[in-house]
């Protein structure tokens, strides 16, 4: 087994895992795996910029894990930022800030690695399952952008579209500064009209419909289906390959897009930096969920993070393997 350390910055999270990975028989043993909420794509989708708030409340998170990183002793670390600093025309600011603190340099991946990532984090565990039929179409709802995968043992298509939870919620949810509580029936339309383009442009090149079954990330994903259980705390292990209905997912959605931000803050497994941009993420999973015909969400909780540990861990394999051979 191999210690390796993964960071998956985001839009609106950015989030650690600690473990141990064998890379020939695709075990991960967590030690450690955590999230904070430090939406660093405050505003981008409007400026083209990382605010200095935003900045610092990531810093802040980075200085908490390199203490977490260090107190495992990880052979090696990698450090993957997505979609906020892949828009953002300051983000050498961004990663000079990530080098001081935590010695790496943030890999501002493409849609396309993101989404890699993303069906190799998520499929790992389930290659060779007998009870869930392939093709998968692996969904990672982020902050600011949605991944698309379909694949069996290995990605077939890929596609990342600039549709998330944060994007939407500011770009059509919002209202002299703050989210409309709850929206206008004018404000879910227009925002419904932008995730069906979306769901447009991923079937240029994904062949969504062919998928036989859906696996969906990320916590817009993970909230919903905590909702759905009625949990009374996020449980990570309840969560992980649970099961939710189409007709589930569009009552949760509808109750969310109705609701007020007091009634969503009460919801006793809601993070509260979810609060404001859940209902946005559930209208995302329910529009591909109808757009394809799913019955049914496969919830996992294993995802980009794991898929970035198993290739940190693959990586350190094969370096020892051409050593050897040396």
């Amino acid at each position: 087994m191999t210690r390796v350390a993964a960071i998956d910055c985001g839009t609106n999270s950015i989030r650690l895992l600690v473990a141990d990975a064998d890379p020939e028989t695709g075990e991960l043993v967590d030690l450690d795996r955590r999230m904070t909420i430090v939406r660093l794509g405050q505003g981008v989708d409007r400026t083209g910029r990382l605010a200095p708030e935003a900045l610092e409340r990531t810093f802040a998170a980075c200085r908490d894990y390199a203490a977490i990183i260090k107190e495992h002793g990880a052979e090696r670390l990698r450090f993957v930022a997505t979609s906020a600093s892949r828009d953002a025309s300051n983000r050498g600011e961004f990663v000079r800030g990530v080098v001081d603190i935590l010695g790496v340099e943030p890999e501002v991946i493409t849609g396309d690695q993101e989404a890699e990532f993303s069906f190799t984090g998520a499929t790992k565990e389930l290659t060779g399952s007998d009870h869930l039929a392939r093709p998968y179409l692996v969904v990672d709802i982020g902050g600011g952008s949605t991944e698309f995968v379909v694949g069996e043992d290995q990605v077939r298509a890929a596609r990342s579209v600039d549709v998330g939870c944060v994007r939407m919620t500011e770009r059509h949810l919002v209202r002299d500064g703050a989210v409309t509580d709850p929206p206008a029936e004018e404000q879910i339309a227009a925002m419904s009209a932008d995730i069906e383009r979306a769901l447009d442009l991923a079937e240029e090149t994904v062949p969504l419909r062919e998928a036989r079954t859906l696996v969906g990330l990320a916590g817009s994903v993970t909230t919903v289906s905590a909702i759905a259980q009625e949990l009374p705390e996020y449980d990570s292990e309840r969560i992980h390959h649970s099961r939710v209905s189409r007709d589930k997912v569009r009552e949760i959605t509808e109750w969310l897009l109705s609701s007020t931000h007091a009634e969503r803050a009460a919801v006793p497994s809601m993070h509260p930096g979810r609060v404001d941009v859940i209902a946005a993420g559930a209208l995302v999973l329910l529009s591909i969920m109808e757009r394809i015909g799913a019955e049914e969400v496969v919830v996992s909780e294993h995802d980009i993070l794991d898929g970035i540990a198993f290739k940190v861990a693959e990586k350190i394999h094969s370096d020892e393997r051409a050593t050897d051979l040396r």
